[in-house]
């Protein structure tokens, strides 16, 4: 029994669906038509990828349906004063990167021990050539590799065509309210719905969202609260339409506000926009204020006010029940991390949950399951902290407070000391491995690109400037080999609409 709808809940119902297909088992996804879905994430890594791949859905099957446009990586513009950083962008990383990126970490590590030379990732992968150029990650003609990337999606869409998969999958789908819930230790045994009654199953998802309405009634239900690392606890979101005189650009702005930031995440019909900000350091009347100026909108733009908790629980599986999505934590949505830790989520408990077990799984199964997400969390916590601990913003008491006064963990501390001491930083990558969550081309583009070096630097030999402008003409020369962003999705809804 999966009890919530949205992206969270109809993703769990595929994923179970398809692994369970030969499997005598009953799935039933129950929603209310009174409860709306938070739908915010519009965003994703190129970890989503998987997510379609493995349920044989092609790109040119889904992405028309959602208004999908590809993601090459993020953008981070106003988050640091360092000159030369006031800008910088997170790529995903890809094979056709690897010898310039090569170059790159040795700028950055010349830069480190004092050297001037450039070390924005900005100038230094082809994520960013490709998205500021109107370019999608896909090449005219087939490489030998497949280049990473993600996804902007209409959520409200994608939900709705996760939901008609999962129905023709044998997914049951139940309109109906949950009104309370029925608990015999820390197991359910049913829940009772407004219309239906009484509904018993074995096992039960949480995808309710915020309210945790199962999980959060557990008798030993902990929650982490990451309110002292992440101060941001509110959205205010707006949609505009599209500018088809301009370009569509592939990527996700995360612009730095006065108190906070704001996204811009291009779809094929419109943009959406949200500034997320901390109500301790501008209200929600002055935030909708500030969002209206920044986008330049007509007062007749409809906003949606949204709160957030920040946080995860301590167990995510417990009894017969797992949380997923909002019901299990959130962590704001800087670098677009949701549904990656939705679908992490359910993969790995479909790999603990194994049918051949003679016995339902134990305690140390569910520990070991337990851990792991929660170690997803806090890794993505530390680097979403990072951002906020390295901005060099003076302007406003927010910034300041978010770079001075936001607890983070000793992992993430003592990877800042080692790379302001020029320690060995690709060492200790090494060794923290999946704890950190994060490649070190991602950790290196954060550091690097909020200008994290010394101040008084020598200057670099003439080598250093050719090859840095080597590497952009290189950058730059391959963007004939790929489509126009709009070309590309063009094509998705063509091979859609031509007959089999």
């Amino acid at each position: 029994m999966i009890v919530g709808g949205g992206t969270a809940g109809w993703m769990a119902a595929n994923l179970m669906a398809h692994r369970w297909r030969d499997r005598d088992v009953s799935i039933m996804l129950l929603e209310s038509d009174a409860i709306g879905t938070i739908g915010v994430g519009e965003g994703s890594t190129p970890y989503l990828k998987g997510f379609f791949k493995s349920l044989g859905i092609d790109e040119s099957e889904w992405m028309p349906a959602c208004n999908a446009t590809y993601k090459c990586g993020i953008r981070f513009p106003r988050w640091s004063t360092v000159p030369g950083y006031e800008s910088y962008y997170h790529p995903f990383f890809s094979p056709l990167d690897r010898e310039i990126g090569q170059v790159f970490f040795e700028n950055v590590r010349r830069r480190r021990s004092g050297i001037d030379t450039p070390a924005n990732p900005t100038d230094f992968f082809h994520a960013p050539f490709l998205s500021s150029n109107a370019c999608a990650p896909h090449p005219e003609k087939p490489l030998p590799f497949e280049l990473d990337y993600g996804y902007h999606f209409d959520a409200g869409l994608l939900g709705r065509f996760l939901r008609e998969k999962a129905k023709a999958a044998g997914v049951e789908h139940l309109i109906d309210t949950v009104s309370t819930v029925e608990r015999n230790g820390e197991n359910i045994e049913a829940i009772v719905t407004e219309k239906s009654g009484r509904i018993a199953a074995d096992f039960f998802i949480d995808c309710s969202g915020f309210r945790a309405l199962l999980l959060g009634g557990a008798p030993d239900y902990r929650f982490r609260d990451f309110s002292r690392t992440l101060f941001n606890n509110a959205a205010v979101t707006v949609q505009i339409e599209r500018d088809f005189s301009q370009p569509l650009l592939s990527e996700t702005i995360s612009e730095g506000l006065s108190s906070g930031w704001m996204w811009r995440i291009p779809l094929q019909n419109r943009t959406g926009c949200g500034y997320v900000y901390s109500n301790h350091y501008v209200s929600p009347d002055a935030a909708e204020t500030e969002l209206r100026k920044t986008l330049g909108l007509p007062e007749s733009a409809r906003v949606n006010h949204l709160k957030m908790r920040v946080g995860r629980a301590e167990e995510h599986w417990q009894g017969n029940c797992l949380g997923v999505g909002l019901s299990q934590g959130f962590i704001e949505p800087l670098e677009a991390t949701a549904l990656m830790l939705v679908q992490f989520t359910i993969e790995h408990f479909l790999e603990a949950f194994r049918f051949q077990d003679t016995e339902a799984p134990g305690p140390h199964k569910k520990t070991v399951f337990n851990e792991r997400i929660n170690q997803l969390f806090d890794g993505v916590l530390d680097y979403v902290a990072g951002h906020y601990k390295l901005n060099s913003r003076e302007d406003t008491a927010y910034w300041r407070a978010a770079r001075e006064e936001i607890v983070i963990s000793d992992r993430l501390q003592a990877l800042l000391d080692c790379w302001d001491n020029n320690g060995d930083v690709d060492r200790l990558l090494e060794q923290a491995g999946a704890e950190l969550v994060y490649s070190r081309a991602s950790w290196y583009s954060l550091l690097a690109g909020m200008g994290r070096f010394p101040r008084n630097l020598r200057p670099a030999d003439a080598a250093v400037a050719r090859e840095h402008q080597e590497v952009r003409r290189f950058c730059t020369g391959n963007l004939a080999r790929f489509r126009q962003h709009q070309t590309q999705l063009d094509s998705l809804r063509q091979s859609v609409s031509e007959p089999a």
